[in-house]
């Protein structure tokens, strides 16, 4: 014998009417999203799309420091690309930077994360050692190895010296490559620990069920690394090649402070010759279309990396 499942009728009338008030009460007007999002939007237009619509009009004009400006059109942007040779050598010089300290935070990171996996005191002694040095400012770390290269106080200077060895110091920020290389050092020392906890952190969501059962069908760890691990992690991936490309790019304190372009410009970033421009010539309307053109290079990049690096199913 089946029992029969009793159902209350809807309610009518009164009751269907009252309901129906109670479930608009609840429901909450669209217009409490856009009144809750105003002091965001405000910021965001005031701080960032007004700036941005001011500094496109000052890259269409002669914009000096004192004075009108006088409208020129795009004739701050040939001149960029015909005229101006310091502004290609440094665009050049930069997206060197960037092709050679990419790979090496990357590298450098993903390889401290292997190895400060395992929780324990070691562990965290190492992840505080190696993550120290991001919490030190570009220019505080400009300086502080500004002193390790010196030549007459430095600490290298001084165990080299007694050690008998001559490195000539002398020419590791005149010269271009050398100077070069410290800044190299210098930015992977203070970068890297940053980007170890960025990949630890994806490193940490990769199932170890997942890697025990390539193990036990006879992956090796390099199958792994590129069959398993590296794919489960594109997202953090991807990040960090963002936050790496996007700041190698606009480079600017550590060849400021330590190269200062030398020698004869060799050295120096785009974001720096922008820099020199905008408030030592004080050319303010090219230095608006310098910016104006870093900008749409930035976002090519970008746009490049999250079409290559993201998957079909996060473009979806």
């Amino acid at each position: 014998m089946t029992e029969q499942v009793v159902t209350a009728p809807p309610p009518t009338g009164r009751k269907a009417l009252g309901a129906l008030r109670r479930a608009k009460r609840r429901t909450p007007s669209p217009w409490w999203g856009l009144l809750l999002t105003t002091p965001a939007l405000i910021l965001v237009i005031g701080l960032f799309i007004i700036p941005l619509g001011l500094m496109f009009w000052m890259s269409l004009n002669n914009w000096p420091l004192l004075g009108s400006p006088t409208f020129i059109g795009v004739k701050n942007y040939t001149r960029a690309f015909t005229s101006d040779s310091t502004f290609i050598t440094s665009l050049e010089f930069t997206l060197i930077y960037t092709i050679v300290i990419t790979p090496i935070l990357f590298i450098g990171g993903l390889l401290l994360a292997f190895l400060i996996r395992r929780p324990g005191r070691v562990s965290g002694f190492f992840r505080t050692i190696f993550f120290t040095p991001y919490v030190i400012g570009f220019a505080a770390a400009s300086f502080l190895w500004l002193w390790f290269v010196d030549p007459r106080v430095g600490p290298i200077a001084a165990v080299a010296s007694s050690l008998g060895v001559d490195l000539n110091q002398d020419n590791w920020l005149t010269e271009k490559w050398p100077a070069f290389f410290v800044v190299i050092v210098m930015v992977t020392w203070k970068v890297v620990g940053f980007h170890m906890v960025l990949l630890l952190s994806g490193l940490n969501g990769v199932p170890t069920d997942a890697l025990e059962a390539a193990q036990i069908d006879g992956a090796g760890w390099w199958r792994r690394l590129f069959s398993i691990i590296l794919p489960l992690m594109r997202p953090t991936v991807t990040m960090v090649l963002v936050f790496s490309i996007s700041g190698s790019l606009l480079a600017f304190e550590q060849f400021f402070l330590i190269t200062q372009g030398r020698p004869s410009n060799q050295t120096m970033t785009t974001v720096y010759w922008i820099y020199n421009v905008s408030f030592t010539r004080f050319q303010l309307g090219y230095g608006a279309a310098l910016s104006v053109i870093m900008l749409a290079l930035l976002l090519i990049v970008t746009m490049f990396q999250l079409r290559i690096l993201r998957g079909k199913d996060d473009l979806d």
